[in-house]
């Protein structure tokens, strides 16, 4: 059997190095360990000064068209036009989906477009002494903005994917201020978000999978029947809207009163085995090494 070689390209933008170093190791693992009769696994790493490596060993990235059949990029969309201008298919976000994924106010106005509500929310860039002025004045300040533009209670996170950092939950002015003040020390831009009680649901969705335009995993949450109906339209929307060409992963919550909102979209499965996207899988009589291959032959052939 013909083994195909797939570069995971990972590392490169510094402000992603980290989550895509991370990210990429789980795929090159993932596809070592589940689809290794067909695929070889290729470790494609930039480096922080913009050298490019194929497992450990410095290249030109033209040279990468000879070691690789295709890439997957889970760095920044700028690498796929790089491996585009040498022929190299790849899988990969592009560029509006990425920006939208990264800026919270333009995602909502895309939103908006399609009829799709997102809860309120108020974006604190990470702090910079010589502009921000003295640290405490500046998570004072930040809190008073939060608190004039809606009331709590409020989530108060990292706005990077940083699992280190703590969500908080502030139902007070002083539990805001805290909870600003300590994301502030990790010197991360911050997001602020208005607390919807109800359900979290995350939907799944595959370009071309099973000879479908796009495939939704049903929502496997207990929640009634019309509202799962709602959220296929709903994720499919999304899905198109944007075009998405390989997987995308909405996450909402369902309100039994106010119903339906969009709080964020991600475009790299969780390969865990008890990650939400394995029993979703699992629901519909698929596995997740499955998607994984679907996804790698479509940008293939």
């Amino acid at each position: 059997m013909n083994i195909k070689r797939v570069g995971i390209l990972r590392g490169g933008n510094k402000e992603h190095y980290e989550n895509s170093l991370q990210k990429g190791g789980e795929l090159i693992l993932y596809i070592y360990e589940n689809l290794s009769d067909r695929w070889k696994p290729v470790d494609v790493l930039v480096d922080g000064n913009g050298t490019w490596h194929v497992d450990g060993i410095p290249i030109m990235p033209a040279e990468l068209v000879n070691k690789v059949d295709l890439v997957w990029n889970t760095t920044h969309p700028n690498f796929s036009v790089i491996l585009k201008s040498f022929g190299i298919p790849n899988i990969g976000v592009d560029a509006f989906p990425f920006l939208l994924s990264e800026n919270r106010s333009i995602l909502q106005e895309h939103m908006k477009e399609i009829g799709v509500r997102m809860p309120r929310h108020f974006v604190i860039p990470a702090y910079q002494s010589d502009f921000d002025g003295p640290h405490d004045k500046y998570i004072l300040k930040k809190a008073k903005e939060v608190h004039e533009k809606f009331s709590p209670p409020w989530v108060v996170k990292s706005f990077t994917n940083d699992l280190n950092i703590p969500v908080h939950v502030a139902n007070t002015y002083p539990e805001l201020i805290d909870a600003i003040e300590d994301i502030a020390n990790h010197n991360k831009s911050i997001l602020v978000e208005e607390l919807i009680a109800g359900k979290d649901v995350s939907m799944h969705s595959v370009s071309g999978f099973r000879n479908q335009e796009i495939y939704n995993f049903p929502a496997i949450e207990n929640i009634s029947f019309p509202e799962k109906e709602e959220l296929d339209k709903i994720s499919k929307e999304i899905h198109k809207h944007l075009n998405i060409s390989n997987y995308m992963n909405s996450t909402f919550v369902v309100h039994p009163k106010k119903g339906i909102f969009l709080k964020q979209i991600e475009f790299f499965p969780d390969l865990k085995k008890d990650s939400h996207f394995h029993q979703s899988s699992q629901a519909v009589g698929a596995s997740p090494e499955q998607i994984i291959e679907h996804i790698l032959e479509k940008a293939l052939f």
